[in-house]
């Protein structure tokens, strides 16, 4: 699959996501298959008063490649600029978030408020396009709200500005994440536009992607909440769609070792203290369904040292 003139590995991507695609995560989401990351995504306001958080966002290595790097913004002049200045960098996709549905966000005409807004949304990718080579991308929804569902003309409207390919999240703004992603939108924009359509939305187990793949025609598929705790998803994801086999899940064995290593690359990125207060989290969601993982939780939730977390993942692998 290509992006412009950006080939993939295969069309199974990982979503960006605040707070969770930081480097340490998408290198292991890489090493398990995925065909295309994308950072967390950035202010290019942010970027262009040389914010000093910005540089941990966009921070990557040369074995994520191919990487795409994702502006919000509404200026399209700062848009530009920025872009023009990634793409002098280790990036290969410069990405558009015009679907974000957090409030402040919105507030300042950003993310998905420029579903509202498709002429200044044209404007952005246009200045964008002009100023860089790479391939610019844009992920929206369906729509503001289901009043306000756009999904296809936005989409052509991106596609006549020039970006190299569009992802569909099947949720509006109002809906956030709640209730059931809408598939057939990402049909209809895949009827609609010429290039790459990824669809986004609902995909938690590889023969959903399956079944987003035959059921919308879309070219790639974008997982986000499914890889939380779950980089195997990819592999498994990419096998199902290449062989018809289904790959078992991770054993117990398995998902210990996932978390010593992502907790090893994220004390060495952020800093022991900083690692173990995120690993939190992510220990959550990769040992959801197993046998005492509430317990589990409970005691993590007061881990600060990577040897108190090597202590519970050792008693979590034992029983």
């Amino acid at each position: 699959m290509k992006i412009g003139n950006i080939e993939l590995q295969n069309n199974v991507a990982l979503a960006p996501m605040a707070g969770v695609t930081d480097l340490p995560f998408r290198l292991l989401c890489r090493e398990q298959g995925c065909g295309l990351a994308c950072t967390e995504m950035v202010s290019a306001k942010a970027i262009f008063y040389h914010n000093k958080n910005t540089a941990q966002l966009i921070a990557t290595r040369p074995e994520e490649a191919p990487l795409a790097v994702q502006l919000f913004g509404s200026d399209p002049a700062i848009m530009a600029e920025m872009a023009a200045l990634l793409a002098d960098g280790p990036y290969d996709i410069i990405d558009v978030n015009m679907g974000c549905p957090v409030p402040k966000v919105v507030k300042n005409g950003e993310g998905s408020a420029l579903m509202r807004n498709p002429r200044l949304a044209a404007e952005i990718i246009r200045a964008m396009v002009s100023r860089v080579k790479k391939p610019v991308t844009v992920k929206f929804r369906k729509g503001f709200n289901d009043q306000e569902v756009n999904a296809v003309d936005f989409a052509k409207c991106m596609e006549d500005a020039g970006a190299a390919a569009v992802a569909v999240h099947g949720r509006t703004r109002e809906q956030y994440y709640r209730g059931k992603a809408d598939w057939d939108i990402i049909r209809q924009v895949k009827e609609a536009v010429n290039i790459p359509v990824f669809g986004n939305g609902d995909i938690f187990q590889p023969e959903d992607a399956v079944r987003m793949l035959r059921e919308t025609g879309c070219d790639g598929v974008m997982i986000a909440r499914g890889a939380k705790g779950n980089p195997w998803i990819f592999r498994r994801t990419v096998h199902l769609i290449r062989t018809g086999e289904q790959l078992p899940l991770p054993t117990k064995g398995e998902v210990k070792a996932m978390i010593q290593q992502h907790a090893a690359m994220l004390a060495e990125f952020k800093g022991e203290l900083t690692a173990m207060r995120e690993m939190r989290s992510h220990v959550a969601w990769y040992t959801a369904g197993f046998p005492n993982s509430a317990a589990l939780r409970n005691e993590v939730s007061q881990v600060e040292t990577m040897e108190e977390l090597m202590g519970l993942l050792e008693k979590f692998a034992g029983e």
